[in-house]
């Protein structure tokens, strides 16, 4: 035999093959993106949300309801459904400025729930007595959602309307009866 036979190729000499060598280094290239993304995570911790109103706190007019639009300085969210008000804060993301739902924020969001239009009115009062018998239903239905996941603040108040007196013991409980 006068050919050459070619010697096994050694583990080292695939390592240092050029294609592999860019193989590793775009490995470990990854491996360090995602090592740093879960250190950074770790590091930018978000700052704890602000204290809870009370229940039943307060009772606001459109007005008064739309400082609470999450640009204040204490951040807060606040919105209406069907005249109850609820401190939507701990879903910000979502109702806070640039959150998909932001037009309702420190706004009455019957309307727009309702008909799953989300866009921001200003309207001194909004009875919502044109809608229909569905879209009632479906405003009832985000009421009872948003009962279940965050706290009531107060209700909003119509033009004219005073507000009730709240005492800082009393529940929601107490006053819905």
């Amino acid at each position: 035999m006068t050919s050459k036979e070619e010697a096994p190729s050694t583990f080292w000499d695939e390592l240092t093959n050029p294609l592999n060598l860019v193989l590793i280094g775009v490995i470990l290239y990854l491996i360090y993106k995602i090592l740093r993304s879960h250190l950074q995570a770790e590091d930018n911790t978000p700052a704890p949300p602000p204290p809870r109103m009370k229940k039943l706190r307060k009772d606001l007019t459109t007005a008064e309801l739309k400082k609470y639009d999450g640009t204040g300085p204490d951040g807060r969210v606040l919105l209406a459904v069907n005249g109850v008000i609820f401190d939507v804060t701990r879903g910000k993301r979502f109702y806070g400025p640039g959150g998909p739902y932001s037009a309702f924020a420190g706004r009455d969001a019957t309307r727009g729930l309702g008909t799953g239009s989300v866009s921001a009115e200003d309207k001194e009062w909004d009875d919502v007595s044109d809608l229909n018998a569905d879209e009632i239903a479906s405003a009832k239905e985000w009421e009872d959602q948003f009962r279940e996941k965050y706290d009531i603040v107060g209700r909003l108040l119509k033009p004219g309307e005073t507000p009730n007196k709240y005492s800082d013991d009393e529940t929601e409980d107490k006053k819905e009866q």
